[in-house]
């Protein structure tokens, strides 16, 4: 008795669709233009001169920005669900909403990818003061 799940008979349709999908890269135009996707895979140390795989790399990451962008969304909603109802209901009248770089790096956490921003003057009271008098 045959243990694996997949038959041979499966195996020419596996083909066929991954040869339908190869073939469908070349008419498909990215979001991300293929010479950013060569560049930064030339940066890397990767040269492949079929453009199929370079959009295929081109797909892969704009799926990836979507679903990061997607989930910093939810992050942002729910940041905005907890503020006071008061403030809430003045910000509900603009009904827009704003990503915030903490939406953004807790999306990324999520997926492995720990941002760090710098640090600016309005993000603290004691950034630009003297080391010596600063209160930590």
């Amino acid at each position: 008795m045959n243990q694996n799940p997949q038959s041979s008979e499966g195996r020419p349709d596996d083909d066929t669709a991954l040869s339908d999908f190869l073939a469908s890269l070349m008419d498909y135009t990215p979001t991300i233009p293929d010479e950013l996707v060569e560049h930064y895979l030339a940066k890397s140390g990767f040269q492949c001169p079929d453009v199929r795989l370079t959009r295929l790399v081109a797909v892969a990451t704009q799926k990836f920005v979507a679903e990061v962008a997607g989930d910093a969304l939810q992050h942002c909603k729910a940041r905005q669900a907890t503020i006071p109802k008061d403030k809430r209901d003045k910000q509900q009248k603009d009904k827009r909403l704003v990503l915030t770089m903490e939406d953004l790096s807790k999306a990324l956490r999520e997926y492995g990818v720990n941002l760090r921003h710098q640090e600016y003057f309005a993000d603290s009271p004691s950034t630009g003061t003297d080391p010596a008098t600063r209160e930590e």
